[in-house]
C-alpha cells in the first residue's frame, strides 16, 4: 500500500468532514502552536530558553543602535 493511501485513510478517521471540511484540523494546529509556545518559554536547553536568547539579542541590537547614533 502506498504511503499516500495510508495518509488518506488516517485523515478520514478525523470526525467532522461533512460539516467542517478541511477546517476540522484547525484544533490540532491550535494545540500544536500552544505546545510550541509553552516549550519555548519553559524548557531550558543548557542555561537558556528561547526567550532569554531573544531578549538578549534585542537588547544588544538596541545598544548597538544607540552607539551608532551617539557617534
Amino acid at each position: 500500500m502506498l504511503v499516500s493511501e495510508r495518509v488518506k485513510r488516517l485523515l478520514k478517521l478525523v470526525p467532522g468532514e461533512r460539516r467542517f471540511g478541511f477546517y476540522r484540523f484547525l484544533p490540532f494546529f491550535f494545540v500544536l502552536g500552544g505546545a510550541m509556545e509553552w516549550f519555548m518559554i519553559n524548557v531550558r536547553i543548557g542555561e537558556e530558553t528561547f526567550y532569554d536568547v531573544y531578549r538578549r539579542k534585542r537588547s544588544e541590537r538596541l545598544y548597538e543602535a544607540r552607539m551608532e547614533k551617539g557617534e
